[in-house]
């Protein structure tokens, strides 16, 4: 083999790896991708079925349900409310009435959580979630 036809397989068995290593990173990255999501937005049918993703708002006041370690609550954006049915112990912070990020999925038109995230004070409400309730309430009229 002459070094140019040398040069030239090495230059293209390069690339070819570089391809292969980027569409794994990116199918990677692509599968451990959370979308955060309001229940209106999830009523709206804009959030993925079958996939993890996320679902934020404030606990519905009188929704709490407990059942030993099963508990359902509804979560609102005061547009549209929705119910999340989750298993296992509930952060400190947990209290109807506050902000909550439930991560799970859409199993038979209800959301089952995997994990529920509670603000950590007072003043903190994860970016999405504030700016998509402001926009509920724009919608309805600035109604709260």
């Amino acid at each position: 083999m002459k070094p140019r036809h040398w040069k030239l397989a090495a230059a293209a068995g390069l690339l070819l790896t570089l391809g292969v290593v980027a569409a794994l990173v990116l199918r990677a990255f692509n599968s451990n991708l959370v979308f955060f999501y309001t229940p209106s937005q999830v009523s709206a049918g804009e959030a993925p079925n079958g996939r993890v993703f996320r679902v934020g708002g404030l606990v519905e006041p009188g929704s709490l349900q407990r059942d030993g370690v099963k508990v359902s609550f509804r979560v609102t954006d005061t547009a549209r409310t929705m119910t999340v049915a989750y298993e296992g112990i509930l952060p400190d912070l947990f209290k109807e009435g506050k902000g909550v990020v439930a991560q799970g999925r859409l199993v038979d038109g209800r959301f089952v959580a995997q994990e529920v995230l509670a603000k950590h004070d007072e003043n903190y409400m994860p970016p999405e979630a504030a700016a998509a309730m402001k926009a509920a309430s724009a919608a309805r009229g600035g109604r709260t």
